[in-house]
């Protein structure tokens, strides 16, 4: 099992192309920790605006009365991905990890294989 710091520092070096990474609070809106980013790319700034997309799925799965969950929520930019993988399990209830990455640099499906094997490692 790896811890916050740990998965982070994962995510940020071994994801081709990956730019930020966070771990959020969904409940709340605030970045538990996170790597990356820069001064033109606020990842507290992103951690918060993303968990307000998290609870607008949330709500409309419920709404349209979807049982299933939540694995992934992917948003294309013409430059960017921004990747957001809820955590399963008890520990991790009402979290995500957040990944920004580069679409020149990186290869969407590998980034998505990659983040699904660190959040079943991340012990929160």
């Amino acid at each position: 099992m790896a811890s916050t710091e740990t998965a982070l520092k994962e995510a940020l070096t071994t994801i081709e192309g990956a730019t930020g990474v966070a771990l959020v609070d969904y409940t709340s809106g605030m970045a538990l920790g996170t790597l990356g980013g820069s001064k033109d790319f606020d990842l507290n700034v992103a951690a918060a605006g993303n968990t307000d997309v998290v609870r607008a799925k949330m709500r409309t799965m419920e709404h349209l009365g979807i049982q299933s969950e939540i694995e992934d929520i992917l948003i294309t930019l013409t430059d960017q991905y921004h990747l957001i993988r809820l955590i399963k399990g008890r520990s991790g209830n009402g979290l995500f990890l957040y990944l920004a990455l580069d679409a020149a640099r990186s290869n969407l499906a590998m980034a998505r294989h990659q983040l699904k094997r660190i959040e079943a490692d991340l012990e929160v």
